[in-house]
């Protein structure tokens, strides 16, 4: 495979975040730079060092894909890593936000995003996020990671978890999010923290969460400062279980069925205030202490006349109850409250 870096000045830098294609087109060479970029047909990445902020410089060599497996790059880092670089796999929604938060708490730190394919890397790249692929190799380890990517999207979940740990080199925080489908409730009951698992063979569902989890602790025994963030419906204006119901009308699922909520924002914050804390083995949630059945959802989305359609109606009257959490204790230790305490207060309505 061939390699092509195009060192470009930084002087030349500013301003091009948004152009990419016509930094390309007229870069010149050089051998006094203090950035570097790579590129190929199928990979872009940006990274610079300003001398001013005495950062550590990054090349990111883009092999050429012809005649290579797609994901089959190398990124190699010349210097030590900063002390509040992010690496963030699965950067979706939820990533990056983190990573928007993450850089207005920490200028100048580095955040790299790793994808299961290069479709959104443009939109990456806008954000400052360094992208690469699921497959990369490195030759560092970063000292924040978060894995947020969903299990939906990959044959092997527990694999791609524990492949992420290796990523983390312990001197900050590892977090992985998930969901809180292994508490084991399924008729609206009370939960928090410390109640227990569904049972591994249960679920097939519940079962690839679990042994993600597993993978965790085991890493945990290897001292891995990890935190386990079981996040729930996760939603703001135009994402969420809301906008999905709306859409259809009308919905064969049971209404009473109990819900927990937090909005993205939030649940950012959250991660964010976990990642900088220096725990080892732990569980937090994250909602908003308000559960609400999938009825009062809509009833408060009707009421907020802020969506243009009318919800019609559920229908199920068979599938499972949900479970109401609460979160207290993840409040108190970690001194973090939401900044919208419930579903109805998001929409300016009063439940």
């Amino acid at each position: 495979m061939s390699t092509m870096t195009v060192c470009i000045p930084s002087s030349q830098i500013r301003g091009c975040l948004d152009s990419p294609k016509k930094l390309i087109s007229d870069f010149s060479f050089c051998s006094n730079s203090s950035a570097f970029f790579s590129f190929s047909r199928r990979f872009f990445s940006f990274s610079t060092s300003f001398s001013v902020l005495n950062r550590p410089l990054l090349k990111v060599n883009g092999s050429s894909t012809i005649g290579a497996p797609e994901g089959e790059l190398e990124a190699s880092f010349a210097g030590m890593v900063g002390a509040n670089d992010l690496l963030i796999v699965g950067p979706g929604v939820l990533g990056r936000i983190v990573a928007e938060k993450w850089r207005e708490e920490h200028p100048g730190c580095q955040i790299y995003g790793q994808t299961m394919t290069s479709d959104h890397h443009d939109e990456l790249i806008r954000m400052g996020i360094t992208p690469s692929m699921k497959g990369t190799q490195v030759s560092h380890k970063f000292p924040y990671v978060i894995f947020c990517a969903p299990p939906s999207r990959t044959p092997d979940y527990p694999g791609d978890v524990r492949e992420a740990t290796l990523n983390w080199n312990g001197e900050g925080s590892f977090l992985f999010t998930s969901s809180s489908a292994p508490y084991d409730c399924s008729d609206n009951g009370n939960c928090d923290e410390d109640s227990p698992v569904v049972p591994i063979g249960r679920s097939p569902r519940t079962d690839l969460l679990l042994k993600a989890e597993k993978v965790v602790l085991e890493a945990g025994d290897m001292n891995l400062n990890y935190k386990r963030n079981h996040l729930n419906l996760q939603y703001k204006a135009d994402r969420g279980a809301h906008v999905y119901w709306l859409e259809k009308g009308i919905s064969d699922v049971r209404p009473d069925h109990i819900l927990n909520l937090i909005h993205y924002e939030d649940a950012s914050s959250l991660s964010i205030a976990i990642l900088k804390k220096k725990l080892r083995g732990r569980i937090f949630l994250g909602c908003d202490n308000h559960p609400l059945s999938r009825q009062e959802v809509m009833v408060l989305v009707d009421k907020s006349g802020k969506y243009g359609k009318k919800f019609g109606s559920f229908t199920g009257t068979k599938d499972p109850l949900g479970k109401k959490l609460n979160n207290s204790k993840t409040r108190a230790e970690l001194g973090w409250d939401p900044k919208y305490p419930s579903f109805a207060n998001f929409l300016g309505v009063s439940e």
